[in-house]
This record gives structure tokens, sequence and C-alpha cells, in this order.
């Protein structure tokens, strides 16, 4: 029988890293909240019949965020087999009062104490046989990034029959009436609930929004109009007198489980906050870190990378698969089509994986040290001047990746306009797919400043998305509430975590280039091929004619040409596939030159950098449009970004090219 296990704490406590440890999944583990988006699982290891659910991090069961509503409501839907509730040892009073809510729901639950490490480094002892005996549950200290803990975890969550919370915090004597006559009520309305019918009766004086939909849908509403009453008897206090109650009795129980061994000095992190969220130099450090890293993917080490897999697959790769075709007997067009068109196509995406894979490398460096939660921070001056806050950073940040996650990623944003907002301008930012455009340009017109374009093409993107949503909160102005952001400490990320987390993004790409690449590769090389009179030379083809008939859209750009024309269209399924097309368009398969001097011949230098913008802000990909039509529910404004992001590219690209035309 299988037995779920629900995994739930505060965002930054280590639950992404505990949930890798247990189910080996290579999730993303990042180091900021909001991460997790949507509940996710896992078998754990070793445990065949636990299934292991990652509940998103919230800091209290208010129900109030999607986050906290998601968390409540599987909690209360589903009853796990067992609560397996993550607390940040450095940080006990802040963790402590979820765990309150959660054992006082009467459900079976453990306790993992989390980063004994960091509360160790802080002078902070811990006893924590005398806390499972407080809380009434089992208290299992960890280092889960460092696997310490685990095994004994695991003994805790193999039992048949986990241990139920009896906590009861004790409430001022008029809370505590209260409570008394709702449990009354709610006895008589026999509500199917596995969770304490207290803590339900408190949830309800707390206002509770998710407690009071199931009260209202199960209970008789003569019955919720006598618990209307004894509400409205406490007055709008209540919520604040219940919170205090709770934070009392962490006070006490922090007194009696935790030693302070030394005075709490300034730490070295605070010392670097100093420097990094100063207000005049944060934003500089930010866009310094930036520009290294482009540095490093376009000039020290990516490029040599992509130019050696580049020799690589159109030399030896090449030559041994048309000789092996050869020595098979295959026909002629079928030679020229895995040639010319599958590895021409294919191979031209897969050369820049290196830098893909070292930009990766370095954005996860980053997150994982810590610093991106900072970013968030600086940039919430930005943020509040479109009507947004710094909160609405990091699906930004995720869009560097992919713009998909970073659409998905604006659910753990409260207020609904600012979500919409945030999800039209998130396909502002370069995903990894456009890389592989930047790089091929960039290599064959700008060698001496690649990565100079490349981070103003970034920086570019970011603008266009302020700029968007300082246009677009006219029409959707959002509340403007105050962001709140816990910073988690500097750490020296795990090695094994940021190879794997490069490796997933890489694989990704690798995946995408074996499918869709290769698909649209065959698909791209039989209409270059064929017209309606048969086997025709490719600028009479179905691909010409396509290409040809919104090539004039292009001449104030600078590229009016059919070969440009439909890698933009075929860029629209994704965006690595304007270079498998034009591979092969231009013939990179069947000439002794590569690709990049190919496109020297067909583009100025104010062409390249005008084709560039062009493909930074036109239409994003389909998976992307199609993932804004279902976070936004809307057609209308689904059709708006489309049309808007193409317009806004056509504009910017026809002055960046008439500009350029003045420089090269």
């Amino acid at each position: 029988m299988v037995q779920t296990i629900a995994l739930a704490g505060n965002p930054n406590a280590g639950k992404t890293s505990l949930f890798n440890l247990l189910t080996g999944t290579r999730q993303y583990v990042g180091n900021w909240p909001g991460v997790t988006v949507e509940k996710k699982e896992g078998w754990v290891k070793g445990l065949s019949s636990r299934m292991l659910i990652d509940l998103p991090g919230v800091y209290s069961l208010s129900a109030q965020s999607l986050e906290e509503k998601v968390a409540i409501s599987y909690l209360l839907q589903e009853s796990p087999h067992v609560i397996l509730n993550i607390v940040d040892a450095s940080n006990l009073e802040r963790n402590l009062y979820l765990s309150v809510q959660l054992l006082e729901m009467g459900l079976p639950s453990i306790v993992a104490l989390n980063m004994m490490d960091v509360a160790v480094s802080r002078g902070l002892q811990i006893d924590e046989k005398k806390l499972a005996q407080k809380l009434g549950v089992p208290v299992i200290p960890m280092i889960a990034r460092k696997g310490k803990g685990r095994q004994q975890l695991l003994e805790w969550l193999e039992k048949e029959e986990p241990t139920c919370s009896r906590l009861i915090v004790p409430y001022p004597e008029q809370v505590e009436r209260a409570i008394n006559e709702l449990i009354v009520l709610l006895d008589s309305a026999k509500l199917n609930l596995k969770a304490s019918v207290r803590w339900i009766a408190t949830m309800w004086l707390e206002r509770n929004e998710t407690i009071e939909q199931v009260i209202r849908q199960n209970v008789d509403p003569s019955v919720i109009e006598r618990m209307e009453l004894v509400r409205q008897r406490l007055g709008d206090t209540v919520d604040h007198q219940i919170r205090n109650a709770r934070y009392t009795w962490i006070e006490t129980l922090l007194r009696e489980v935790t030693t302070q061994r030394r005075t709490v000095e300034r730490t070295w992190s605070d010392r670097i906050d100093s420097l990094i969220l100063h207000r005049y130099l944060g934003i500089p450090i930010f866009l310094l870190f930036m520009f290294m890293i482009f540095q490093i993917t376009f000039s020290w080490i990516g490029t040599s990378l992509s130019d050696q897999l580049d020799t690589f697959i159109s030399g030896p790769v090449t030559d041994w698969l048309h000789n092996a075709l050869m020595k098979m007997g295959s026909p002629d067009w079928f030679t020229q089509l895995m040639t010319d068109g599958v590895l021409a196509g294919v191979g031209a995406v897969l050369v820049f994986i290196p830098q893909i894979a070292i930009l990766f490398l370095c954005l996860s460096f980053l997150e994982d040290s810590g610093y991106m939660a900072r970013a968030a921070i600086l940039m919430d001056r930005f943020m509040q001047a479109i009507g947004l806050n710094g909160k609405a950073f990091i699906p930004l940040i995720l869009g560097f990746g992919c713009n998909v996650p970073a659409i998905m990623a604006t659910r753990t944003l409260e207020d609904h306009k600012g979500r919409m907002v945030t999800a039209l301008i998130s396909p502002f930012m370069s995903c990894s797919a456009r890389l592989s455009v930047y790089s091929l340009f960039v290599s064959s017109f700008f060698n001496r400043g690649k990565a100079e374009v490349v981070f103003l093409l970034y920086v570019t993107g970011i603008i266009m998305a302020i700029l968007t949503a300082y246009l677009f909160k006219k029409f959707l102005k959002a509340d403007e509430g105050m962001f709140v952001m816990e910073l988690p400490p500097y750490r020296a990320p795990m090695i094994k975590s940021l190879f794997l987390h490069t490796w997933d993004k890489a694989k990704g790409f690798v995946r995408k280039a074996g499918t869709i690449i290769f698909g649209m590769s065959v698909l791209i090389w039989f209409l270059g091929n064929f017209s309606f009179h048969g086997v025709t030379p490719m600028n009479e083809s179905f691909l010409a004619t396509i290409g040809g008939l919104i090539a004039p859209l292009f001449a104030p750009m600078g590229f009016a040409t059919w070969q440009a024309g439909v890698s933009l269209i075929t860029g629209f399924l994704a965006k690595e596939v304007v270079v498998s097309t034009m591979s092969i368009v231009y013939g990179a398969g069947d000439t002794d030159g590569s690709l990049g001097a190919l496109l020297q011949g067909a583009f100025t230098p104010a062409a390249a950098l005008s084709f560039l913008f062009f493909v930074l802000l036109y239409t994003p990909c389909v998976s992307t449009v199609a993932t804004l039509k279902r976070e936004t529910g809307s057609w209308k404004w689904t059709l708006i970004s489309v049309l808007y992001s193409f317009s806004l590219a056509w504009i910017i690209s026809f002055f960046v090219y008439q500009v350029a035309r003045w420089m090269f």
C-alpha cells in the first residue's frame, strides 16, 4: 500500500535539498523563496511504498498566498500518512511558527532539524531530545545538503504508525472559551476531516480562507451563523491574540531547549551584504557579475570549446557518417538528407552546448551561493517604479533558463494583476534557446566584442521588460504591497549540486536537439529541395517561396532575404531552430566553409546586430505562448503579447540597424 509523506517547511529551510536527498530526483535546487511553485512528488529511495510530496515553501498556514492555499488544501484533503516538517535550526523562532500550526493539526508528524552546522557555527546549541519531548514528535538533527541524518530519518519514516502530536498551545481565556464553543458546534456538524477540531476552530477564528471555504461547503448555514457570532464577539484582534500566544509559547520553548554559547556578532555574511546591497554600488556589482559570466561564456572559455566541437562535428563526424552511408549503399538523396539536413541542422545547435553549460554553471553558482536572493532585493526599487515588487524579479531571472518555467513561477505572486504583468514581460528575458543564435552571430561578426554584444542583448531584454511593465500597469494596475524576502546565508555551493543542475539543463538542450530540431531539420531539408515541380534548387523551393513572402518586411532592418525570413518563421517553434534552419538553407553541410563564414557573405555587421535584436524581442516560441495563455487565462492578453513583441522587435531592430550602419 502506497503511503504519502508531505514535506512542509519555510522557504530556504532546505526543503528541496531534503526532497532530492530522499528521492534522488534531480529537481532544481535553488536558494531563494518561491522556487517550488507546485507540489512535486518522488519515491523515497529505500522505502518503495513511500511517496514524498514536496509542498510549496510557506511561513505559515494563514492561506493568504497561493503557496499557503496549495499547502493547506493538500494537508486537509489528502490526509498524508505523515507530515515531514523541515526546520532551519539556525532560525528556530521563525521556523517553529509553522511547526506549531502543523502540530496543532493533530496529524502524524516528524520534525527534521536541518542546517545544524549553521546553528553550531553561530554558537547555538539545541537539545534535540528535549525539543522532541516538548513538541511530542520525533526530532531528527540533519545537514540535508551533505546527506547527514538521512538514515535516522528513514528509520522513522518506515514506521507504520507514526507519532501524532498532542500539542495544545494555551490561548487567552476568552479565546479558549470561543474555541470550546466552536468545537461543540463543529462536532455537531460531523466534518469528515482528519485534522483536529480544535485546530479547525482556531483557524476559523483567524479567518483562514481555506478553512472558511470548507466549512461553508459542509456545515449547515444555521451552525455557520452561530460560529460567526462567536468570532464577532472576540473582535478584529483575535488573530493577533492567537499569533502572539503562539510566539509566546515558542519563546518559552526556546529558552528551555537552546543555549547561546557566545554573543552573536556581526557575521561575515552581514559584512558582504553591506557591499552587495549597497544603495549605489549594488546594481553596478550585479551588472559586473553578469558581464563576467558572459566573458567566461563567450570569450575566455566557452567559444574555444564550441569551436573545437564544431570542427569535430563538421569534420570527422560528417565524414564518418557520409562514408558509412555510402558503404551501406544508401541512395544519394538519403545521404544528403542525413549529412546536409539532419547532421547540419542538429550539429549546428549542438556545438553551442559548451557555452550553454558554462552559462548555467555560473548562474547556478550565484543561485546556490545565496546571491540571487540579494539581486531580487536590489531590483525592488526598479520594480516598485513599474507597479511590481522585487519578488517579480525571481520569475524573470528564471527566464534566463527558459521562459516557460518563468511564466509558471509567477504563481508565487499574491496579486493577480501583478502575476499577469510579470507573465507578459517574462518572454523578454533571453532564454538559453536564444543563446545559440547569439553565439553563432557574435562569433561570426563581433570577434573582438563577443561578451559585450551578448551583455548588451541581455540588458536590453531586461530594460524592455521594465518599460513594457510600466506600459501594461496602466491597464493592469497591481496592488503594490510591501516586499519582504528572507535572505539566505551565503554558502559555498555543493559541487555535486552545481554539476547536476548544469547537466539537467544541458540534457534538456540535447533532448530538444534530438526531437524537435531533428524533426524540423528533416522537414526543412525536404521543403528546401522540393517544389510543385519536384526536385528543385533551393532558391526555387517551397522554402524559398515561403521565406520570400515575408522577406520585404525585414528590408528596413538589413536582412531582406528569404533565408533570414524562413529562419525566423521556424524559430517560432523553438528559437534553436533558427540556427539549424540557417545551417541547412545556407548549405553549411555541403560546402567546405563554416556556417559563420557563409553568414558573413549574407549579412553585414549592422544587419547581423539588427537580426540579433529582432531574435531577442520577437514573438516567443510556441511553448511559451501556450504557457502564457494557460497562466493568464486570456486569449486577448496572449494575442496582445504576441503582436506587441513582434512590433517592438521590428521597431528596435530598425533603430539598431540605422545606428549600426554609421558604426560599421
